[in-house]
């Protein structure tokens, strides 16, 4: 039977955590032990379990509520199980993204037992898979009363510091035609490969724009992704096709970035398969503004999505904020910093037990 010890030093929890496997829907052994750990160390809370996921919060009767948040599971490991130390790092799958995130949370929704702010917490599973599978969406599907909140922090990996709202991404495939032929009689034919030039010039003459918002400054990208095209090695290819993903500030909605796309493109076939919006900063929301005055942290464009995504569609201010190095994360060699461990857990102590003066 697996026991974690929340009220241990939060690098040696960290080190518990990863030392329990938990690739993406294989979640069940941590999610029990943290569910089991909560309701005994932690009785201050009302804990529940909903599959691999698992919530707890405080019900007490303060104006205002502040939820963490942390997904469970990892990509696949890669000889990198279990956890080592070695010098100031500490070593393992999930180290980086995010088990010390979920560590600091979970150790501090143990030790923190009377917080200025009521408290959720929410470990989550299947982040690092397909959207369908992801249990933050279960949840806002089926106990929506969870998620309420006026502060989201999201423990990804930020090295950390704050990294405010995030981007938002769309993928589409822009196709070019052509005509088949022989390869050697090429004249009679129409070479939708070379056509396809015409959609790697417009990315290369991409100019991508910058945008301030709150203070945090978003670049967007439009990227080439993947090409495909190409019959037999003695045919004229009537047909290619340029993935783009394309990375939108936040200010931008979907449906205005589907339409930015189709204007780069303009006159050529282009078909959207994926998008997610992003999400603004919302740093003048109160409780945002009291977690950077109690941290003195200065706030930064979070480049990338993360599921902030899904607190702000809901109007919760969202930022991002743990102590992994996002540079790392999915690596073999991946590590976390045992001090940004230590500084992100007592900055995030210090906001919790804030008191009004």
């Amino acid at each position: 039977m697996i026991k974690l010890d929340l009220s241990a030093d939060p690098v040696e929890l960290t080190a518990a955590m990863v030392d329990v496997p938990s690739v993406s829907g294989d979640e069940d052994a941590l999610a029990g032990a943290l569910h089991d750990a909560l309701q005994v160390q932690a009785p201050h809370l009302e804990t529940i379990r909903d599959g691999n996921v698992v919530l707890a919060r405080t019900t007490g009767r303060r104006d205002t509520r502040v939820l963490l948040a942390g997904h469970l599971d990892t990509v696949p490991v890669a000889d990198n199980l279990p956890s080592r130390r070695d010098g100031g790092l500490l070593y393992g799958c999930g180290t980086s993204d995010m088990k010390s995130g979920d560590a600091m949370i979970a150790h501090l929704a143990a030790t923190v037992d009377d917080p200025a702010y009521e408290l959720t917490c929410v470990f989550y599973d299947c982040e690092e898979v397909e959207a369908a599978r992801n249990g933050l969406g279960r949840i806002e599907r089926e106990r929506p009363d969870w998620l309420r909140a006026d502060l989201a922090v999201l423990a990804e990996p930020t090295g950390g510091a704050v990294e405010a709202g995030c981007q938002g991404t769309l993928r589409a495939v822009v196709t070019t035609a052509g005509r088949r032929a022989h390869s050697a009689r090429s004249w009679l034919g129409s070479n939708a490969i070379h056509a396809a030039g015409e959609v790697l010039d417009r990315l290369n003459a991409y100019r991508p724009r910058e945008v301030d918002i709150d203070g945090c400054v978003f670049r967007e990208g439009l990227q080439a992704v993947r090409i495909a095209g190409g019959v037999a090695g003695n045919v004229v290819p009537d047909e290619c096709a340029v993935t783009v993903n394309f990375r939108f500030a936040p200010d931008r909605t979907v449906g205005a970035a589907v339409e930015h796309v189709r204007e780069v493109f303009d006159g050529l076939e282009v078909q959207v398969t994926d998008s997610a919006p992003g999400a603004l900063p919302g740093l003048d929301a109160p409780a945002a503004a009291e977690f950077l005055a109690a941290t003195g942290a200065q706030p930064v464009a979070k480049y990338g999505w993360t599921d902030v995504s899904r607190f702000a569609a809901l109007g919760i201010p969202a930022i991002n904020f743990g102590p992994g190095d996002p540079n790392l994360a999915h690596t073999r060699d991946e590590h976390v910093h045992i001090e940004r461990i230590t500084r992100c857990t007592s900055l995030l102590r210090r906001y919790l037990s804030r008191r009004a003066e």
